[in-house]
């Protein structure tokens, strides 16, 4: 007759160490959300110099463009990684844009409105990404424009990403309407590359004196 199977006691838990990583471990997910929050503190104090954002007029004129989509946020233009935080421009939302004969109308439910007058814009264009956030080709709308002594970045993606090619091109023929700070680059460069007028004498000068003018 078959000797009956030897019965096995059941593992006991350790509840004490398993406890312990528990505690451990929200306690490490608490640090991490903690100094996450005090980075954003610290952004924030950094980017105080930026100016309270505008209002929309009460009058903004002619609609050209609506759109829905969500904020992605906005950066330091040509800085996609860095953010700008300062009055909520960090919190990422739903979005209705508007885009007027006066400027652009960002509305967010559940975060900060704002607006940007049309003779702050620079232009607009398609890009990938924008403070953290990767879409593809063309799935961003990066709006360019001035705030304070800062140049923002701000994107935006429509709940229809094929109108983002006709919204780039509406905001950048605006910027150039209203001769914004789009036009500011370019006559730094030209005033910069103009010739010294007194190079010009001294050039003539020289020109002079090898012909064999007198002075």
């Amino acid at each position: 007759m078959p000797l009956a199977a030897e019965q096995r006691s059941q593992e006991v838990t350790d509840w004490a160490a398993r406890i312990g990583w528990t505690v451990g471990l929200l306690a490490f997910v608490a640090l991490v959300y903690w100094l996450m929050r005090q980075g954003w503190k610290w952004r924030g104090t950094l980017q105080g110099d930026l100016p309270e954002l505008p209002a929309a007029p009460a009058d903004p004129g002619a609609v050209r463009l609506r759109l829905t989509g969500r904020y992605h946020g906005s950066t330091t233009a040509g800085e996609w990684l860095d953010r700008v935080v300062a009055h909520g421009l960090g919190t990422r939302s739903r979005v209705e844009l508007t885009l007027t004969d006066a400027g652009l109308e960002v509305v967010r439910p559940g975060a900060r409105d704002f607006f940007v007058p049309a003779a702050r814009l620079t232009g607009a264009r398609l890009d990938t990404g924008i403070a953290g956030k990767v879409l593809t080709e063309g799935g961003l709308l990066v709006v360019t424009w001035e705030h304070g002594d800062r140049r923002l970045d701000s994107g935006f993606r429509s709940d229809r990403a094929a109108e983002h090619p006709a919204w780039a091109e509406a905001v950048t023929a605006l910027a150039a309407e209203h001769g914004g700070p789009a036009d500011r680059p370019a006559t730094a460069a030209a005033a910069a590359s103009a010739p010294d007028p007194h190079d010009q004498a001294a050039g003539a000068h020289t020109a002079r004196r090898t012909q064999g003018d007198t002075p």
